[in-house]
């Protein structure tokens, strides 16, 4: 684990223990921090036992407290932790603000960041692979992965690449990414926000951390990123218009034009590092796809059975519809989408649909994009259950055709996370060969 001399004696009080919460607590009484730790789950009280005090930060006194630490997930707009921390005048922070206070004790190494509404686990995992496959040491980690802080540090020369939600910024103070990347912003999270443009705020003051020497990487494909591109003259610009369609066509867990930015900010982001080119382009033809990020989970009577699951809104759905054109006029896409909406409305996917051969809608939200679909020309089955709507997308799909869960959705109504989901999905395809394969499934 990550331990510091930074934080030895000093007073910490921990709320929420999930993984995140367990490593902190692990690695600040390790570094022989005063540790208070608290979470309304007996089991997960019981993990640090010997290693915190047990104590919830809602009821003690925080006046004296180096700093009170709450997981990414809690809403401090709205949470009473964070009147009460104010009130005391101790600081709210989060396990990368940790990670950024013991970087000084840690072996030279340097940080590249990632955030964006849509892309950053693919773009973190891909900027990892790459420099793995030039020989560095690195590892992955903020919002994908282990917690930073578990992991043992990197030896001298290493790169550790973290995706950073705008959750994890808001917590974090101190962080100077040695590359900062901003993908693409479209709404999102707006429950915990001041309206859109506090969210924007959220995500530049990535580059707010920044020092001077620092290099920022900014994707200008929407109108918000070349608004931060302009207010930032020193980023490096780049475009998903930049990657040769040719190009790609040799990197296949990276076709559709969302992977072309995806790649154009890793090429980037790998030349600031120093990495050769010949090296980048090597590493992007052997990247494989992320768990759920239009992931390939089979293929059946030559149809292609693609989990995108972590495509949570329609804004994350829509390059997934896009890569996918019509043949010879044809649409492939036999599309799986719904669950718990974010928005009533699927106005990003909208360019999309001509791509799409037949809707299959699931979840609390299929009756709602059912009625937007056909009122947008599509065809549409109403299935309920995501196992249904393979089963009937696999019957109806022909050669050439690509089923594609994508929901533009939540998971929560019928799945503990968009994990649960993608795994539900690649069970049914499973089932399929079972029953004879696609084109003949009930």
């Amino acid at each position: 684990m990550i331990v510091s001399p930074a934080f030895r004696g000093k007073r910490y009080a921990v709320l929420g223990l999930a993984r995140s919460g367990l490593a902190t607590v692990d690695a600040l009484a390790a570094s022989g921090a005063i540790v208070f730790a608290w979470d309304q789950r007996e089991d997960a009280r019981a993990q640090v036992a010997g290693k915190a005090t047990l104590a919830d930060p809602m009821e003690m006194m925080l006046d004296g407290f180096d700093a009170v630490i709450v997981s990414p997930g809690v809403p401090l707009n709205r949470h009473p932790i964070a009147t009460r921390a104010r009130t005391a005048g101790v600081p709210v922070i989060g396990d990368i603000e940790l990670f950024a206070q013991a970087r000084a004790s840690l072996p030279p190494h340097k940080v590249v960041g990632i955030t964006g509404t849509n892309g950053k686990s693919t773009t973190t995992a891909l900027i990892h692979h790459i420099i793995k496959t030039a020989g560095v040491p690195t590892l992955m980690g903020g919002n994908i992965g282990l917690p930073i802080l578990s992991r043992d540090p990197l030896p001298a020369g290493g790169v550790y690449v973290l995706e950073l939600s705008s959750y994890q910024i808001d917590i974090t103070f101190s962080l100077d990414c040695d590359v900062a990347v901003l993908l693409n912003v479209t709404p999102d999270h707006l429950d915990r926000y001041n309206g859109f443009e506090g969210y924007v705020a959220s995500k530049m003051r990535l580059f707010a951390m920044q020092s001077a020497a620092s290099a920022a990487v900014i994707a200008t494909d929407d109108a918000v990123t070349r608004r931060a591109a302009a207010a930032l003259p020193n980023a490096r610009t780049v475009s998903a218009a930049d990657v040769d369609p040719a190009a790609q066509l040799d990197w296949p867990a990276l076709q559709g034009p969302h992977n072309a930015q995806n790649a154009a900010v890793a090429i980037a982001v790998a030349d600031a590092l120093g990495i050769a080119r010949d090296v980048t382009l090597v590493a992007l033809a052997s990247y494989a796809s992320l768990p759920h990020r239009m992931q390939r989970v089979g293929e059946r009577g030559g149809v292609l059975f693609v989990n995108d699951s972590k495509a949570t809104n329609a804004a994350s759905t829509a390059p997934a519809l896009a890569a996918w054109p019509p043949v010879e006029g044809r649409p492939r896409v036999h599309w799986i989408l719904g669950g718990l909406a974010k928005s009533d409305s699927l106005e990003d996917c909208a360019a999309g649909f001509p791509n799409v051969a037949r809707a299959y809608t699931i979840g609390e939200a299929g009756p709602l994009f059912a009625r937007l679909l056909r009122e947008a020309g599509v065809a549409v089955e109403e299935c309920e259950l995501l196992v249904t709507a393979v089963g009937r997308a696999a019957r109806q799909a022909e050669p050439g055709d690509v089923v594609l869960l994508s929901p533009a959705c939540a998971s929560f109504d019928q799945f503990r996370d968009f994990e649960a989901r993608g795994d539900a999905f690649a069970a049914a395809v499973a089932a399929l060969a079972d029953r004879g394969g696609a084109g003949g499934a009930a």
